[in-house]
């Protein structure tokens, strides 16, 4: 196999690997990586707002809404109107969505985020470095992408 072919194998391997975890994450946690990740959001703000759960989790607050309405349609979350301000909706889990993140496995972003943090500044640029002139390369600079590690759409309910 020469360079370009082993580079392609190694994209499929973290493609694959996304994947796997997706699937995974769906039939142990009942839930998607955004769907999760946003749970575990909720978690960390106290009265969490639309606005700031949109920008902890890198979507747009049209997104985080229609994620929103999933997790309120399956009883994880739920809304509550601000009583000092009416024009602001604060989200809390239940129950529910409190046993989900609780028996839910470890998202792959933050398995890898906790190891890319492990390694030196040095290799942290190249590694940057290299995905982003192969992001260049395969005509993928503009795309738009959060920092979720899932495949299909950001939420499939």
């Amino acid at each position: 196999m020469n360079r370009a072919e082993d580079v392609l194998v190694a994209l499929r391997r973290v493609i694959r690997a996304t994947e796997l975890h997706s699937k995974q994450l769906i039939k142990t946690a009942k839930v998607t990586a955004p769907q999760l990740l946003l749970m575990q959001a909720i978690q960390r703000q106290e009265n969490a707002i639309i606005s700031k759960l949109a920008n902890d989790v890198s979507l747009s607050q049209a997104t985080v809404t229609t994620i929103l309405d999933r997790l309120e349609k399956r009883e994880l979350i739920y809304r509550q109107r601000s009583e000092t301000d009416k024009r602001k909706v604060h989200v809390h889990l239940t129950p529910q969505g409190h046993d989900i993140l609780q028996n839910a496995p470890t998202a792959l972003q933050n398995e890898f985020v906790q190891k890319f943090d492990a390694l030196k500044d040095w290799e942290q640029t190249m590694i940057l470095t290299a995905l982003q002139r192969i992001a260049h390369m395969m005509d993928a600079q503009d795309i738009d992408a959060s920092p979720f590690l899932a495949t299909g759409e950001l939420d499939r309910g």
